[in-house]
């Protein structure tokens, strides 16, 4: 079940660590229409998506946000993942970062997303 943002934020600013924060940003992932070679590579003619199968590797996510806490600025972390088929609009991932400054805390988000997409998922789109 998809968690509550508003709950996460709560539970960040109540966390040890928090007084430190001056921002927190959200990424909420979701399933589009658009297939990946029409957006990332420009395939004009690419089919259109209809779902999804999603999992995660959770060894590798465990390693990434370890890495993404341990950069400079950074004191709150968070990660959920919808593992399994999933359909247009449906939540892949939430990611939640907390930390001192803008540039931190958008530099954090930054990596631990793409190093989410490029090493700890496998998404398999299914189509039209």
């Amino acid at each position: 079940m998809r968690p509550s943002v508003d709950q996460w934020l709560a539970e960040a600013k109540a966390a040890p660590g928090a007084e430190n924060c001056g921002m927190y940003l959200t990424h909420c992932g979701t399933v589009r229409q658009s297939a990946r070679a029409k957006v990332r590579l420009g395939e004009a003619e690419a089919r259109s998506v209809i779902g999804m199968r999603f999992s995660y590797d959770a060894e590798k996510v465990a390693a990434a946000v370890r890495e993404t806490e341990a950069l400079e600025g950074i004191f709150h972390v968070r990660v959920w993942f919808n593992e399994g088929e999933l359909k247009l609009g449906d939540d892949i991932m939430l990611v939640l970062i907390g930390g001192d400054i803008r540039p931190h805390v958008v530099d954090a988000l930054q990596f631990l997303v793409g190093r989410i997409k490029s090493e700890c998922v496998r998404e398999e789109e299914i189509f039209a």
